[in-house]
């Protein structure tokens, strides 16, 4: 081995060990924020918020030494990516020392140890967040493909506990048992020990970057477009969609009083510009039931959606397209005329919705 590539090989050495040990901090950190939380271990909680600072001072050198490895050696191919990685995950590592330190600052400002129900859920969101962030580290360390995959792909499952604890703590606050100080800072513990599992979502996806320059997939996003009957406008919505985006969203649609079959008029209308009708037909919104969370995107083309639902998923965008009067009563001449500019209009609003989502690679 020449001396370039001995220095070479004893700069990525100590970026990986340099890595293995904020990684290792950070574990720590979030272990011990939880326990101080649960508790009610408030010098502990301190301790930790200190020890950050010397996380965030090696994350810091980490991102120096990076770029000096890149100024001294000018890597190509899976060098260049593993210092990419590293940056990328420098970032990841930092924010997770972050949400420890929130879980401690929120956890002494507590006036009263947390409720059993929310505790029970933070003991098991602990459990399971840190499962994941140590597999994903493992993982990274290893040099590990698969364990990364795997890893990744339990992050995706990891089971939600949001509707349970906002439940849990609105029923507090309604028998008023804890300020609404508590409630709030129980709210943000919570959020930011989730997050836990999108980062290390996001570390086993930049080691598998790191490896095999995988990249991760382009998003698709799921649309679903509703109405009252279901049987026209947003069929049209939908068939134009598949077309045009087939590769960008996954489309489907719904009505709150929905019809027993599309428009007649419709349906020819489709069939007339290559817009497929199979496995279209109205549905009810009632039937979407707990999917809805899973839409990114919900428009309504029949005004306000929230009468006609139970709640408003906390996490999907709903939009309210304005399209002018239905086909009632109108005859076949003017029934063309109507579906032709309202075809018009919703290809226009899909494809800016379809770009804005996903930008030029949508089209």
């Amino acid at each position: 081995m020449s001396h370039y590539e001995e220095r070479l090989e004893a700069d990525l050495e100590s970026l990986k060990r340099r890595v293995r040990e904020v990684g290792r901090k950070v574990l720590e950190a979030h272990r011990r924020s939880v326990h101080a939380l649960l508790q009610g271990d408030r010098a502990l909680a301190y301790e930790t918020i200190l020890a950050d600072h010397a996380i965030n001072r090696e994350v810091l050198a980490i991102d120096a030494a990076c770029h000096a490895f890149v100024a001294r050696h000018l890597p190509s191919a899976g060098h260049l990516r593993f210092v990419s990685a590293v940056l990328r995950l420098n970032v990841a590592l930092e924010r997770i020392g972050d949400y420890a330190v929130t879980v401690c600052r929120e956890a002494v400002q507590l006036t009263a140890p947390p409720p059993t129900s929310f505790a029970a859920d933070i003991g098991l969101l602990a459990e399971q967040s840190r499962a994941l962030l140590e597999q994903a580290l493992e993982a990274w360390n290893q040099g590990n493909a698969e364990l990364a995959r795997g890893t990744t792909g339990m992050a995706a499952q990891a089971a939600s506990l949001s509707d349970k604890v906002f439940a849990d703590l609105l029923h507090e606050g309604e028998v008023g048992s804890r300020p609404l100080q508590d409630l709030f800072a129980l709210l943000l513990i919570f959020n930011r020990l989730d997050r836990v599992v999108g980062q290390a979502k996001n570390l086993c996806e930049e080691t598998l970057f790191a490896i095999a320059g995988e990249t991760k997939a382009p998003k698709v996003y799921r649309v679903l477009f509703v109405d009252e009957g279901d049987d026209c406008t947003t069929q049209l919505a939908v068939g134009y969609a598949r077309k045009a985006f087939a590769d960008s969203g996954h489309f489907a649609s719904a009505g709150w009083k929905p019809a027993g079959a599309i428009d007649p008029r419709c349906r020819g209308f489709m069939e007339a510009r290559g817009l497929s009708t199979t496995e279209l037909g109205p549905r009810s919104l009632a039937a979407v039931g707990e999917e809805l969370p899973s839409y990114h995107v919900v428009v309504s083309l029949a005004g306000d959606l929230r009468p006609h639902v139970e709640a408003v998923p906390f996490h999907t965008v709903v939009l309210e397209w304005d399209l002018g009067p239905e086909l009632e009563g109108a005859g076949p001449e003017l029934a063309e005329e109507v579906l032709a500019t309202r075809l018009q209009d919703l290809g226009v609003r899909i494809r800016q919705l379809m770009e804005t989502l996903r930008g030029e690679e949508a089209l």
